[in-house]
C-alpha cells in the first residue's frame, strides 16, 4: 500500500463506510455532472445524466480491470460540440458520442499494435505536469464564482456576501476535518460533512429571508423538491414524486426517427432543430471528432496526476489502452443510457487525493447509487437543491488539490533549462490567458463564417505546449543548439 493511502487499490472499507464514502463521491462529482445538461438547455436530463455518469463508471472500470479508482462525469470539453448535436435532437448527441468514443477506441488500437512509447515522447512531465496544474487553475473561476452566489431567484442574485459566508463554512469545514488527527472518520467524508455545515448555514439563513421577507438572505431555492410532490395546481404528482424514470438518449432519439419531428426540451433549447439528416450527420462528426483528439491528451493528464497520487503507473498498469477503451466505450454507453459524453473526473481524483480513499469499490458503490438514485426523483431534486456557493465551497479544496498535484510534478522539471521554461510557460500563460482555438467549418449565404468549433483553453494550451516542445527537442538537437565552443570541443 502506497504510505500516503489510507485505503489502497483493492481495500474494502466496511459497508456501512462503503455506502458513506461512495455518497461522498457522488456529491465531490455532482456538480460538474448536473451542470453540462443545463447549460446546454436540457435541465430535465440531469436524472438521465447521472445514470450515464454510473453506466459509464462500470464500464470503465470493467475494461480497466477495477484497477484505477476515478469516477466518468458529464465533459465539459464537448459543451461546444454538444450545442450543435443539439440542433438534430438527441439522435445528434448519440451520433457525437459514438464518433467521439470511437476516436478513444481507435487510439487504444493503435497503442496496442505499437505500444506507448509515442505517448510519453509527445508528452513528457514538462507537457503533463503544467497541464494538470492548469486544469486545476482553470476551474478555478467558476469555483469562486459560485461561492458568491445564492441558488435562489432573487433581486441579489449576482455577488451575496451571506452566500460567501455559506461557501467559507463549508470550506473551513472541510479542512478542519481533513487535517484534525482525533478522529479517523471526519477524515474520510470531509465533504460530505462540508456540505451539511454548509446547507444548515443555508437553510437557516432563507428560512429566516422567508419569514422576514428579506431576498437577500434567501439562499436556497427549494422550488424543485417542491414541484417535484406537487403540480402547479397544487396537486399531488402521485407515484411519479418518488419514482421516475430518466429520459434516455437513446429511446428519444429513436422516438424523433420514428416521429419524423423534434419536441419537448431539446425544441425549448432550439427551436430550430430538426430531424437528423445527412448532411447533419457530418456536422456533427466534423464538431465531435477533433475535440476528441484534444481530449485524449487530457485523458492522459488525469492518469498521469491520479498516478502520483495513488503511487502507481496507470499508465502501465492497467495500461493506456484499457483506460482509453473504458473512457471511449463508457463515454458511448453513458450518452446512450444517460445524455451526455463522459471523461474522467478532475473532482473524483482531488476527492481521491483529499480524503486519501483510493478504493475502487468505492468508486464503483458510487456507480451504482448513481443508477438507483436516478430513478429516486426526491434524492434527485434534494441534490440540485444544494446551493452554488454551498458546491463553491467544496470546490475550492478540490480544484486547489488539482493544482498541486501538478506543481508537485515540476520537482522533477529543470525550469533553469529554457527549453522547460517556454514550455511550461506556454501552457500556463495561453491556458489561464482563455486562448482558444475557433474552426471555422460553415459559411452563411453572405460569405461570413456561419459555425465554429471551439477546443477548449485548456486543449489549446496543450496543442501548444506539445508543438514547442517538439521544435525545441529539433532544435536542441540540431546545430542550432549547439553552441561554437562545443562545436571546436
Amino acid at each position: 500500500m502506497a504510505k500516503n493511502l489510507v485505503y489502497d487499490i483493492h481495500d474494502k472499507p466496511k459497508f456501512g463506510n462503503l455506502l458513506i464514502f461512495a455518497f461522498q463521491q457522488l456529491l465531490a462529482i455532482l456538480a460538474a455532472t448536473i451542470a453540462v445538461p443545463t447549460i446546454i438547455g436540457i435541465p430535465a436530463q440531469i436524472p438521465a445524466a447521472i445514470f450515464g455518469a454510473g453506466v459509464g463508471t462500470i464500464v470503465y472500470q470493467l475494461f480497466t480491470r477495477f484497477k484505477s479508482p476515478v469516477f466518468l462525469g458529464s465533459s465539459f470539453a464537448f459543451l461546444n460540440s454538444l450545442s450543435i448535436a443539439l440542433a438534430y435532437g438527441y439522435c445528434g448527441i448519440v451520433l457525437g458520442s459514438i464518433v467521439a468514443g470511437a476516436v478513444y477506441v481507435v487510439i487504444a488500437l493503435v497503442i496496442h499494435f505499437v505500444g506507448t512509447k509515442w505517448v510519453s515522447k509527445l508528452m513528457p512531465p514538462v507537457i503533463i505536469g503544467p497541464t494538470v496544474t492548469l486544469i486545476g487553475l482553470s476551474l478555478a473561476g467558476a469555483a469562486m464564482g459560485d461561492i458568491v452566489k445564492a441558488s435562489a431567484p432573487t433581486v441579489y442574485s449576482g455577488y451575496n456576501l451571506l452566500a460567501l459566508l455559506c461557501g467559507l463554512v463549508t470550506f473551513m469545514t472541510v479542512i478542519i476535518c481533513s487535517t484534525q488527527k482525533r478522529y479517523m472518520m471526519p477524515r474520510l467524508v470531509p465533504f460530505i460533512l462540508g456540505i451539511c455545515a454548509g446547507y444548515i448555514t443555508a437553510s437557516v439563513l432563507t428560512v429566516i429571508g422567508n419569514l422576514a421577507d428579506l431576498d437577500y438572505l434567501k439562499i436556497i431555492n427549494w422550488t424543485p423538491l417542491v414541484e417535484n410532490f406537487v403540480t402547479a395546481d397544487g396537486s399531488f404528482r402521485g407515484i411519479e414524486a418518488f419514482f421516475r424514470v430518466p429520459d434516455f438518449a437513446l429511446v428519444k432519439g429513436i422516438e424523433e426517427l420514428v416521429s419524423g419531428e423534434i419536441s419537448g426540451e431539446v425544441l425549448v433549447a432550439n427551436p430550430n432543430a430538426t430531424v437528423l439528416t445527412v448532411g447533419g450527420i457530418a456536422e456533427v462528426v466534423i464538431a465531435f471528432l477533433p475535440v476528441a483528439l484534444v481530449v485524449f491528451a487530457e485523458h492522459i493528464a488525469d492518469h498521469k496526476n491520479l498516478s502520483y497520487i495513488i503511487d502507481r503507473d496507470l499508465i502501465e498498469e492497467p495500461g493506456l489502452k484499457r483506460t482509453l477503451l473504458g473512457d471511449g466505450v463508457g463515454s458511448i454507453a453513458g450518452t446512450v443510457f444517460g445524455v451526455c459524453p463522459n471523461t474522467t473526473y478532475g473532482e473524483s481524483v482531488g476527492c481521491v487525493a483529499i480524503t486519501r480513499n483510493a478504493s475502487v469499490i468505492t468508486i464503483t458503490t458510487t456507480a451504482v447509487m448513481c443508477l438507483l438514485l436516478s430513478f429516486f426523483s426526491p434524492v434527485m431534486m434534494l441534490l440540485q437543491t444544494i446551493p452554488a456557493c454551498v458546491m463553491g465551497g467544496v470546490c475550492l479544496t478540490l480544484y486547489g488539490f488539482i493544482a498541486i498535484s501538478g506543481l508537485k510534478m515540476f520537482k522533477d522539471l529543470d525550469l533553469g533549462d529554457n527549453k522547460n521554461l517556454f514550455v511550461v510557460s506556454v501552457i500556463l500563460i495561453s491556458g489561464i490567458g482563455g486562448l482558444t482555438l475557433q474552426i471555422p467549418y460553415a459559411l452563411a449565404d453572405n460569405g461570413a463564417i456561419a459555425s465554429t468549433i471551439q477546443v477548449t483553453s485548456i486543449a489549446t494550451a496543450l496543442i501548444l505546449g506539445i508543438l514547442a516542445n517538439a521544435i525545441l527537442g529539433k532544435v536542441e538537437k540540431s546545430k542550432l543548439g549547439v553552441s561554437k565552443d562545443e562545436k571546436e570541443n
